[in-house]
């Protein structure tokens, strides 16, 4: 069999795997709060930025709107965002955090800690880090264009 057709040499596995393996981390860590890793991401979102249009959230996820609007709509339902069009643009909505989004921020601080204490390894350390976070935006733009 051909090298670079074996599942060790994939790059596209490692990097799906790790993936996988993490979002396990966070599961246990966002369910006692009721949340999904997808929404804990488009709150981390809104907590540096309130009051975005649907379509920038996207961006910032790098997904499609398609994909993001019915999560908007769970967490509507659930009391941690609100959804409104826009008055400048009624083809836009804006989303913004309520009370009890809002307040979630507080209540998460310690999953980045608990997360990163459980990927420190031999390997990657607080000092590689940032290198490994450059290697993984490098890729991203890279299948981004």
């Amino acid at each position: 069999m051909e090298e670079n057709l074996k599942l060790d040499n994939q790059l596209c596995f490692r990097l799906y795997t790790a993936s996988r393996l993490l979002t396990q981390v966070y599961n246990p860590l966002l369910s006692e709060y009721g949340l999904t890793y997808p929404q804990y991401l488009a709150l981390m979102v809104l907590w540096e930025k309130d009051a975005m249009p649907v379509n920038d959230i996207a961006k910032k996820l790098f997904l499609e709107t398609n994909t993001v609007t019915p999560l908007l709509k769970r967490m509507e339902a659930e009391g941690l965002v609100t959804r409104d069009k826009s008055s400048n643009d009624g083809r836009q909505t804006i989303v913004r955090l309520t009370q009890k989004g809002y307040s979630l921020r507080e209540k998460l601080s310690f999953v980045p800690d608990k997360v990163g204490s459980a990927v420190i390894c031999e390997t990657v350390t607080p000092e590689t880090v940032p290198a490994l976070f450059k290697m993984l935006d490098d890729i991203i733009l890279r299948l981004k264009a």
